[in-house]
């Protein structure tokens, strides 16, 4: 028995808890030709990969699971050469043989993501989890349909299930910030995103995504800092330079703007996108003709395109010829009721046909679909429109002494007496309500710094349903949030770790955060080994960062 070495290396490293061995203790004694396979699928000679596979499996005196594993690997290597019908016969193939087998429904389920088919993906990596409950590749996997089924709540709890697993995987990470930002939770995605960075800091898309949702919370510098940074480790994405090109144009920055739009051009000639973005930036710049050009043609090549008709509506209106630029509105409306920059397009038409009410009450409808969408908030100055608190509805059973909680629309945030600039938002965990419980000032050095604790809700943990509790980190003087931690859960609480130019948090889920501070003279105040806790008292044990190795199997499945 000396065939399959890799095979079980593979088994025993995503499912080391399955009962029996598949394969015997002297399998490992000598290479095997599925081993050579496993080499070249590492090495990316798929096409060499296939064919060992195939000579393997010539061997009539496979047993059915030995078979099955083989025809799982030579279904990957078919699928990385788009093959898809033959790697589908494969994993088909391979759970006929060996119906107890997780890793070829997990592997199918992929597929079958990939090629559309949701329901059929979702019961594979259903299949998968049933037979090996803590296959932490299949949680984060399922995770992925139900966000392509539009059910952001229900891929959360399975992404936060794979991270549970395997706290150190970047994926399942950044594929938690996207659902969080689907829910409209920017800072939550921002700490998920954060930390697939820090677990892989060559991911790119971790980066982009994570500005867009420093971009949702006003932080222009930092999402172009991030922009910049996923640029670096794939230059060739002209979609990162349309994004950044939004950041710069929301930030002042048209010169920038275009210049980025322009190099997406170079880069995807029939980019929509860029076109579009470059329009709007020509108009900004007062080049109403480059503007009409790149429009004209960003509907050329996607007319059904609602921002491209928006924009170009936002340059006839700075053309003087608002009742020409209401047409492209209507059209863009028409394509979609809820655009955000087809509202602000209207808004701004309004505003220049002197229908201030109307203008105000789309360019706030704007800000709601679209937070980061800075156009519409300096029309709303122009406008001298009242401040958008106007509609918070006071919550006082949740406040706490100089601290309130108002409803805005379906969402909560803290506001004070006593910094009028702070508007925290209370971005829940679980079921519940946003119950203010502490606010600390940090002690010197970190004075600056404030953290106001709140109830998260009650999640499902382990035991059943826990209390959970978040803790808003507060930079005083400059009156923004920082970020929004998991304080605790259970009866797990976060160790928190102020030290010289940083803060560690040892978060309840197993994930070490750390952020950035203001410079400050820890050395003077006599605190430099001295931690503090989140409610302002002295902690004894600072925690150490660990991270976990991508492991072999995870390398092969990207997983």
């Amino acid at each position: 028995m000396k065939t399959l070495r890799v095979m079980a290396v593979w088994l025993a490293m995503a499912l080391p808890f399955l009962p029996g061995a598949v394969f015997a203790a002297d399998d490992i004694a000598t290479p095997s030709p599925v081993e050579e396979g496993a080499a070249q699928l590492i090495r990316g000679d798929v096409s060499q990969a296939v064919a060992t596979y195939t000579a393997a499996l010539k061997d009539t005196g496979l047993p059915n699971d030995r078979r099955a594993a083989i025809l799982n690997d030579r279904a990957v290597a078919n699928a990385r050469l788009g093959e898809t019908k033959l790697a589908l016969e494969d994993y088909n193939r391979a759970v006929e043989l060996f119906p107890e087998y997780p890793v070829a429904y997990n592997n199918r389920g992929n597929l079958l993501l990939a090629l559309g088919q949701l329901g059929e993906a979702d019961k594979d990596f259903d299949r998968a989890l049933v037979l090996a409950p803590s296959f932490a590749a299949a949680y984060s996997n399922r995770a992925n349909v139900k966000m392509k089924l539009g059910q952001p709540q229900d891929a959360i709890a399975d992404f936060t299930k794979a991270i549970e697993l395997m706290p150190a995987s970047a994926p399942p990470l950044s594929g938690r910030g996207l659902a969080y930002l689907a829910v409209g939770k920017p800072h939550a995605a921002i700490r998920d995103f954060s930390r697939a960075v820090s677990a892989d800091a060559r991911f790119a898309s971790a980066y982009r995504n994570r500005a867009e949702a420093r971009l949702a919370v006003g932080q222009r510098d930092e999402a172009i800092e991030d922009l910049s940074r996923a640029i670096a480790f794939d230059a060739n994405n002209g979609e990162l330079y349309v994004v950044r090109g939004y950041a710069y144009l929301l930030d002042g920055n048209g010169a920038s703007a275009i210049k980025d739009f322009s190099r997406a051009i170079e880069l995807d000639p029939k980019s929509s996108a860029a076109y579009q973005g470059r329009g709007l930036a020509n108009s900004i710049a007062e080049a109403s003709d480059d503007a009409y050009s790149d429009l004209n043609r960003a509907i050329a090549l996607d007319p059904r395109s609602p921002v491209a008709f928006a924009f170009r509506a936002y340059v006839y209106k700075e053309d003087g010829q608002p009742d020409i630029g209401s047409k492209d509105v209507d059209t863009a409306l028409k394509l979609d009721s809820n655009s955000p920059e087809a509202l602000w397009a209207r808004g701004e038409i309004e505003e220049a046909n002197g229908q201030a009410d109307t203008a105000i009450t789309d360019l706030r409808r704007v800000l709601q679909l679209k937070p980061s969408w800075q156009f519409a908030s300096d029309a709303l100055k122009r406008l001298g429109a009242a401040p958008d608190d106007i509609d918070d509805k006071p919550q006082p059973s949740l406040d706490i002494d100089r601290w309130h909680v108002v409803l805005h629309g379906k969402d909560y945030f803290a506001t004070s007496d006593d910094y009028r600039q702070l508007r925290v938002p209370l971005e829940m965990t679980g079921e519940g309500m946003p119950k203010l419980l502490a606010w600390d000032v940090q002690k010197p050095p970190y004075a600056g710094y404030g953290v106001l604790r709140f109830s998260g809700g009650r999640v499902l943990g382990k035991n059943g349903f826990e209390e959970t509790e978040l803790a808003a980190i507060i930079d005083i003087g400059a009156g923004k949030v920082i970020a929004i931690e998991p304080n605790r859960q259970g009866s797990r609480t976060a160790t928190w770790t102020w030290d010289g130019d940083t803060l560690q948090i040892a978060s309840v889920d197993g994930v070490t955060d750390q952020y950035q501070l203001h410079p400050v003279n820890v050395a003077a105040a006599g605190n430099r080994d001295q931690p503090f806790g989140a409610d302002g008292m002295p902690r004894t044990e600072r925690p150490q960062r660990r991270y976990k190795p991508k492991s072999f199997f995870e390398f092969l499945f990207g997983n």
